[in-house]
């Protein structure tokens, strides 16, 4: 699966990770005490949306969303947009950097160093996220556990290897919760093929041998040939009450994508074998 993340900008999987990614750090501002947001693979944050976005964000215009989730996604799309194109799109950590407060901590890391200067560019001067050039993976392990001892993780890989990059991001989840047991930690993975997807999702909460929140959106049938069927989200130690929000917005925000009505979602508890 060949990923430039302009290629993707605005498309379903997008908006499912952007909501749940805001919804998450809401969830931890719940708490005055500062946290670090920490994001392994950047991007450049500042997107025209790509044709894939015809699919995902360009059909949520004027839908009178019911859920907080979806209404704070949409409102901070549209502030973003604010002056720019119409179609405007911001990268992950540009909305996070926009939700962080004055005692939160956010640090970007782009490999690639054009990318990593662009996200600079878009977060503009004083953000509360700061941006490195380098490999995510590799300066995760060194900022965990972080000072504020609370705290996000972001792990978007491209999936371009897409079995050493499954395997990666099982292996950096364990590594990392060694370093910072009660972090956050949410990755994001393609649905393609649904027993690939089934099988890893187990391994995952076998080698983690504890329970992983699966929040799954999907447009197309499961197996079908598209490319991307669906987005996925595997959570570990997830804010209170955050799976029962999913189970509010996701449905809410399948029926405004999914046109044809072959799609559907899933909020799941996969639990370690007793």
């Amino acid at each position: 699966m060949k990923y430039r993340h302009s290629y993707h900008a605005g498309n379903f999987a997008d908006v499912h990770k952007h909501v749940a990614v805001l919804a998450l750090l809401a969830a931890l501002a719940r708490k005055d005490k500062g946290f670090l947001y920490f994001e392994t693979h950047a991007g450049p944050g500042d997107y025209l949306a790509s044709d894939e976005a015809d699919a995902g964000i360009s059909k949520l215009g004027g839908v009178p969303f019911q859920s907080e989730e979806l209404r704070a996604y949409r409102a901070a799309v549209d502030a973003f947009r604010k002056g720019r194109s119409p179609r405007a799109y911001p990268g992950s950590p540009v909305l996070a950097a926009g939700a962080l407060r004055p005692q939160d901590r956010g640090l970007a890391i782009e490999i690639l160093a054009p990318e990593s200067r662009a996200l600079e560019r878009a977060l503009g001067p004083g953000s509360r996220l700061k941006v490195e050039a380098g490999d995510g993976y590799q300066r995760l392990r060194a900022a965990l556990p972080p000072v504020e001892r609370r705290g996000l993780v972001l792990i978007d890989p491209p999936y371009e290897e897409t079995r050493q990059d499954f395997e990666r991001v099982t292996t950096t989840i364990a590594d990392s919760l060694r370093r910072f047991e009660g972090g956050v930690y949410c990755a994001w993975y393609p649905i393609k093929e649904e027993r690939d997807i089934a099988s890893w999702k187990a391994g995952l909460v076998r080698t983690l041998n504890r329970e992983v929140l699966f929040s799954e959106l999907w447009i197309y049938p499961r197996d079908s040939r598209v490319g991307l069927n669906g987005s996925g989200l595997a959570i570990v130690n997830p804010p209170y009450q955050i799976d029962e929000r999913m189970k509010v917005w996701m449905p809410e925000l399948r029926n405004a994508l999914d046109s044809a009505k072959v799609g559907g979602t899933s909020v799941e508890l996969g639990r370690p074998a007793a």
